[in-house]
């Protein structure tokens, strides 16, 4: 097979010419073949301007030069003699086209050297150069190189040629240049007036730098150093801890026939909040150990204060922001692409937006009755995809019945009532016999994670909406959902159809929005305060409890029961409120009514990841 000969015939036609090249014929009004294929590939090509000396035009440049040359040097006899020889050539009738005359006239001057070196211009006459016709620049426009004075035309008896305008220039230049010269010594002037002045006011008024001002520098200057300090501090206090978080898997999950624990971690606790409900968590988008959690009230009773603080899994004994506030924070949520940006709603029925970057205790933006806040507490706010201004944009539902989207416009919010909840087959008997519909109370609300104008809304009479951003008056459709109040509402995170709600009568039902039953229904005999999917399965999902237990389970393993049910809080009149799940680590957050957050690890079993 080596020794098989292939022969390969080389030509020179160009393999890449196309074939089968067909024309439009007018003559024959058909399209025809060419026949001739240009085989040539030109690889490199580049255009000069030097001229062969035995060439026509060669010799015309030498003759031209020549005559120059044994002509006096003045500009006048080298104008008559260039006007002679076009007249000489015009005579001699030369047919040449215009075109190769232009060529003629720029080449002129790009005799090469060699031709020099042969023909010599005769001694004792200066050789004229040839001016370049195209490289012609009026003084008037080169303002930024000013031109420097020519000494030589001043001295001379009679002056240059072009030295009565450059002096003009000149005269003007040094106007200028006197006038700046005076205005920076007049403010030369002023300065040490102004300054003797500003010290008068200061030992007026007394103005000294405080011990307690120079102590602040002091501290701003070492607070980073002393941050890492104190997360390494608390770093080997709860060391058990943190190798707990990082390195343990509970063995006996192998024998325990897939049910599954949570091992709890870090507890987090502030002294100001201690009398506060856990209302709101959510987990930062950008800094996974880093998570928000709202303070108020539900107790209608014990309304005061409220609080936002944010904790980190990096130092659990003490917060890394806390804001307060004059209402209870009833939710919250991060910007997902502005991680630093939190959207607050407050049980007085305002919205606010806090700005992490910013150390003031005031959120950056408020809503008011002017801008038209919400009348009853705001039970949640979803940041939405700016608008198409680039303005920030986040949607919020309240006991009102008013689904609002708020727009930041020229750092104002500005409101657009979406939709409105209303309560069907309820309506109120008003003075002289008028009919009043009553509003539905929305308790929560989540947007499709795909379709970007779906949303399910769920309601105080246990009743869950599917509507439309596109539409204000009418819902796409309605679920008799609970008997009681819907607490969440959730989309499946991979499962584009499904979604999850969690209510006060005790279950927990799973859905495809396109029927009208429920799919599963889970009876957790407590009134379930929240519920969330894994961020890891499409199958598991946790929930809590009013008496103090969360459940976790996976669909995929047990459809009928819960895979881990265990006591998170002791029950002396402790709720948990809220269940969160870290979006990287095996962890959820557990929130109470007594302001305690706690961190547990599921177990193995219980974070099966789907085949």
């Amino acid at each position: 097979e080596l020794k098989e000969e292939f022969t390969r015939i080389l030509t020179a036609n160009n393999p890449h010419a196309p074939q089968n090249i067909v024309r439009y014929s007018f003559k024959k009004r058909a399209y025809k073949p060419v026949s001739y294929v240009d085989q040539m590939a030109i690889h490199f090509s580049l255009n000069g301007n030097m001229i062969l000396k035995d060439s026509d035009e060669g010799r015309r440049q030498s003759i031209r030069l020549n005559t120059a040359a044994e002509k006096a040097p003045t500009e006048t006899s080298a104008e008559t003699s260039e006007e002679a020889e076009i007249k000489d050539e015009e005579g001699a009738g030369d047919t040449q086209a215009t075109g190769e005359e232009e060529a003629e006239e720029s080449g002129a001057g790009e005799v090469t050297e060699a031709e020099e070196a042969e023909e010599p211009p005769p001694p004792g006459v200066k050789e004229q150069k040839l001016a370049n016709q195209f490289n012609f620049i009026e003084q008037a426009t080169r303002t930024l190189n000013n031109p420097l004075r020519d000494k030589a035309c001043q001295s001379e008896p009679t002056p240059c040629k072009d030295f009565s305008a450059t002096a003009n220039q000149w005269k003007i230049y040094d106007a200028y240049v006197e006038e700046l010269q005076k205005m920076e010594r007049s403010k030369e002037k002023e300065k040490p007036k102004a300054q003797v002045a500003k010290k008068e006011e200061e030992k007026k008024k007394g103005r000294k730098l405080t011990s307690l001002d120079l102590q602040g520098d002091d501290i701003t200057k070492i607070s980073r150093a002393a941050k890492i300090m104190e997360r390494m501090v608390n770093q080997n206090i709860f060391d058990d801890i943190a190798q707990d978080f990082k390195y343990f898997e509970d063995a006996s999950d192998e024998y325990r026939d897939q049910q599954g624990t949570l091992l709890p971690l870090w507890k987090f606790q502030y002294d100001k909040t201690k009398r506060l409900a856990v209302t709101a968590i959510s987990w930062n988008p950008k800094y996974k150990d880093l998570f928000a959690v709202g303070y108020g009230s539900y107790d209608f009773m014990k309304q005061g204060q409220g609080m936002l603080v944010l904790y980190t899994m990096k130092n659990p004994s003490f917060p890394e922001y806390v804001f307060s506030s004059e209402s209870g924070i009833m939710c919250l949520d991060f910007h997902n692409d502005r991680p630093y940006l939190v959207a607050v709603g407050f049980y007085d029925g305002n919205v606010a937006i806090y700005n992490l970057k910013k150390t003031t205790p005031q959120p950056s933006y408020k809503s008011s009755a002017k801008s038209g806040k919400h009348t009853e507490p705001v039970w949640q706010v979803k940041w939405q995809k700016d608008d198409m201004d680039n303005n920030l944009n986040f949607f919020s539902v309240s006991s009102d019945g008013r689904i609002v989207s708020w727009t930041l416009v020229k750092n104002e919010l500005v409101h657009t009532d979406v939709i409105k909840l209303s309560a069907e087959g309820t309506t109120m008997q008003g003075p002289e016999g008028l009919q009043l519909q009553t509003l539905g109370c929305g308790t929560s609300f989540d947007f499709h994670k795909k379709i970007d104008y779906l949303f399910l809304v769920g309601t105080e009479e246990g009743k869950i909406y599917k509507c439309s951003k596109c539409y204000s008056s009418q819902f796409l459709d309605v679920f008799e959902a609970h008997h009681m109040a819907v607490d969440s509402v959730s989309w499946n995170p991979y499962h584009l159809k499904v979604f999850i709600s969690c209510s006060s009568d005790w279950t927990v039902k799973i859905w495809d929005h396109t029927v009208k039953t429920p799919m599963f229904v889970f009876d957790l005999n407590s009134a379930v305060g929240d519920v969330a999917w894994s961020p890891y399965s499409s199958t598991v999902f946790a929930a809590v409890t009013t008496d103090g237990k969360a459940h976790v389970f996976d669909l995929s393993i047990n459809k009928y029961e819960a895979l881990c049910t265990q006591l998170v809080v002791a029950k002396k009149k402790n709720k948990i409120t809220h269940i969160q799940f870290n979006p990287v680590y095996p962890v959820v957050i557990i929130g109470d009514e007594r302001g305690h957050v706690i961190s547990l690890k599921l177990s193995p079993n219980l974070r099966k990841m789907p085949k």
